[in-house]
Parts: C-alpha cells; sequence; structure tokens
C-alpha cells in the first residue's frame, strides 16, 4: 500500500511563508501527477497546485503567484511553497498522488493543519 507523509504545517503570521512536503513510499516516477488540495472549516476540499511527470505544473487562480508546487522524483518527495499566507489560506492540506497501473490508483496523505492569523 502507497503511503503518504506530510509535513510543515503549522501556525504562521498573514504574509509569512510555509514550505509543505509529501514523502512517498514508493518510487514516483510511476506517478502521473502529484497534487496539494486543501480544505478550510465548513468547506469543500479545494484543488490547489498540481505537478506533472516532466516539469508541467497548474496553480489555482487563487493561490498563483504566491504559492509553488515542485516535485522530486528522485527523492520521491513533492513539496508546495507559500508565500504572502492570507488568512483566507487557513486549513487542512492533503497531498494526492496519482497513477496508472492496472487502472487509475490515487493515493492522499493524511493532511495537515496550516493557519494564517496573526
Amino acid at each position: 500500500q502507497v503511503q503518504l507523509v506530510e509535513s510543515g504545517g503549522g501556525l504562521v503570521q498573514p504574509g509569512g511563508s510555509l514550505r509543505l512536503s509529501c514523502a512517498v513510499s514508493e518510487s514516483m516516477v510511476g506517478f502521473e501527477t502529484m497534487a496539494w488540495y486543501r480544505q478550510a472549516p465548513g468547506k469543500q476540499r479545494e484543488w490547489v497546485a498540481a505537478a506533472g511527470r516532466f516539469g508541467s505544473t497548474t496553480h489555482s487562480d487563487f493561490v498563483k503567484g504566491r504559492f509553488t508546487i515542485s516535485r522530486d522524483d528522485a527523492k520521491n518527495t513533492a513539496s508546495l511553497h507559500m508565500n504572502s499566507l492570507k488568512p483566507e489560506d487557513t486549513g487542512v492540506y492533503f497531498c494526492k498522488a496519482v497513477r496508472w497501473l492496472e487502472g487509475r490508483q490515487e493515493y492522499w496523505s493524511q493532511g495537515t493543519q496550516v493557519t494564517v492569523s496573526s
């Protein structure tokens, strides 16, 4: 069973920065997409950013220019660098890995809390 383990969440002041990491228990080379989602209290989970296998990245409009997704397949790690954080960025952040192996498979991390508050 593939496991995704997150680290890096916490409390930060508005305007501050955090870096989330997602360590995958198997080689990431086989994963087509690494993505980040978040869920604010009382709201649905929403997509934040995604990184493909060959360097392509996409970011949602509400984080574009502030957050940057990256993946390092050699280290089996995906990251989300978050700058200029706002209180509305508060929520639980999840990492997701997608691969095609006898069908589509996706795996989720346990989630890490990010709180932006003064």
